[in-house]
Parts: C-alpha cells; sequence; structure tokens
C-alpha cells in the first residue's frame, strides 16, 4: 500500500525486498547516534528482515518505508500511545545519510503528520530529540513542530549523559 507519493519520494509499506537498502542505509553510526538503542549498531540484512516482519505484522500498518528510486532509504512511523495518553502519539523517523541536507525529511514529517491525522484519532503527535542532533531540531521545527522544552538529562546514549528536545505538534481543528 502506498501511502503518500510526490515527485521525491513515496511513503509505502515495507516488503522484505526492502532489507538489502535498507540494512545498507541504516549500518550507519551516524544514522545510529540519533536513534535510540533498540535500533542496533552495527546494523545487518537480520536486524533490517527482523524489523520489516515486526512492522508488517501490524496491521493497520503505522511504519512505512521512505522510497527512493525503488529503494528503502529510511523509515517514519507513528505509535499510538495508551492510557491517558490515548490521543497522543510519537512520532519517529530516520533517514539515510545520503539523502541529508536536501529538505527531504521535512517534506516527510509534513505529510505523515497530515496522514496520522487523517487516519486516527490522535490529535497530539510529539517527538524527542536529543540536543546534539540539530539537524533533526531543524526537521521538526520547519515541519510545524513547536518546542515544548528539554528534559535535561534524561538519555543515555553511546556513553553520553543527553538532554532530550520535546516537541510537539496539535491537530490545527482542536
Amino acid at each position: 500500500m502506498i501511502l503518500v507519493q510526490t515527485d521525491r519520494f513515496i511513503l509505502r509499506e515495507f516488503s522484505l525486498a526492502d532489507a538489502p537498502s535498507f540494512a545498507h542505509l541504516a549500518n550507519n553510526r551516524k544514522v545510529w547516534a540519533g536513534v535510540r538503542d533498540a535500533f542496533p549498531h552495527p546494523y545487518t540484512l537480520e536486524n533490517a528482515k527482523e524489523f520489516i516482519e515486526m512492522v508488517t505484522a501490524d496491521q493497520p500498518t503505522h511504519v512505512f518505508a521512505i522510497e527512493i528510486d525503488g529503494k528503502a532509504v529510511g523509515a517514519i512511523g507513528y505509535f499510538v500511545q495508551e492510557d491517558v495518553y490515548r490521543y497522543s502519539a510519537e512520532i519517529g523517523y530516520w533517514l539515510g545519510e545520503p539523502y541529508w541536507g536536501q529538505g527531504l525529511m521535512t517534506e516527510v514529517v509534513k505529510l505523515m503528520v497530515e496522514k496520522t491525522f487523517e487516519r486516527s484519532n490522535v490529535w497530539r503527535l510529539y517527538a524527542g530529540v536529543y540536543h546534539t542532533n540539530t539537524g533533526s531540531q531543524r526537521v521538526l521545527e520547519k515541519a510545524g513542530f513547536q518546542k515544548e522544552g528539554v528534559l535535561r538529562k534524561a538519555v543515555f546514549k553511546d556513553g553520553q549523559v543527553l538532554d532530550e528536545v520535546r516537541y510537539a505538534y496539535l491537530r490545527p481543528d482542536l
């Protein structure tokens, strides 16, 4: 299923055929430095297959491949929360390094926000970004997210204690 198609990229469901390109681009220490430790490093073909099997088993799909020139070059998804947070969802994403700095991820995030609000009863999207990941902070700001605050010394990543910068986007029709 294709979620969105533009002249620059396609957001679509994953298939196991995506595993080689996905693993190749995910196996990058710079990518790993910006994501949670559940994202392994080094990133193997087997890791890619396991991830794809996991996200395609979840229906309806909430995690999508970012396709460029027929290859999966990253991923984006939203994760609806539970209990009193049931109308909030966390958005997460990554993109292969060769595609950084082109404004691509900002476009992807904007479209994912729109589609999340269309596909779910979520009214608040949020993201936590390490203070060292200024590129991702810019992506969120350009996509219309508002900085809500800083969780000081909230993250331990790669032997360092980091602040987490929290962003949110509220459904416009609230």
